[in-house]
């Protein structure tokens, strides 16, 4: 990755402009045009850098409900699941772990019979019944941002 990318990255993650053309206010800052900014955007995006660009809600104060789920997926269908999973729209992560419930994964939706209704789609889809739900007792927020540059 390069270093105009990195730097890129680096704005991004805790200083995304909110105005009508932030594109143009980030290349003023990196000494580039506002289409280089947007193509090392897109390619970022294209190559697994990025995988999202966009706010971050308190999705309890909007009335949503959210849960940790996790899954006993055996390896072999480990993408095949990942894929079920990560094409729903709530699903905010989804990552592999070291156990027996190996894949575990976040979902969020308009209310708990929602959640119910995705959990059931995933075990109709995927045949595997055992999936557990694991809803937050207690919040915990942390903000997490990698200098690139270093």
């Amino acid at each position: 990755m390069d270093n105009k990318s990195k730097e890129l990255l680096n704005l991004i993650q805790c200083k995304f402009p909110l105005e009508a053309r932030p594109f143009l206010k980030l290349a003023n800052e990196l000494d580039i045009t506002e289409e280089q900014v947007i193509e090392i955007v897109k390619n970022l995006k294209n190559n697994g850098y990025i995988k999202r660009l966009g706010g971050i809600f308190d999705s309890k104060k909007l009335g949503y409900y959210s849960t940790l789920c996790a899954i006993k997926v055996p390896l072999d269908r480990i993408p095949e699941v990942a894929k079920i999973i990560n094409d729903y729209a709530g699903v905010t992560h989804n990552y592999m772990r070291d156990h027996s419930y190996n894949m575990w994964f976040t979902v969020i939706a308009a209310s708990v019979e929602a959640v119910k209704e995705f959990l059931g789609y995933i075990k109709t889809k995927t045949g595997i019944e055992d999936i557990i739900e694991l809803p937050a007792v207690n919040l915990f927020k942390i903000s997490v941002n990698f200098n690139l540059k270093e």
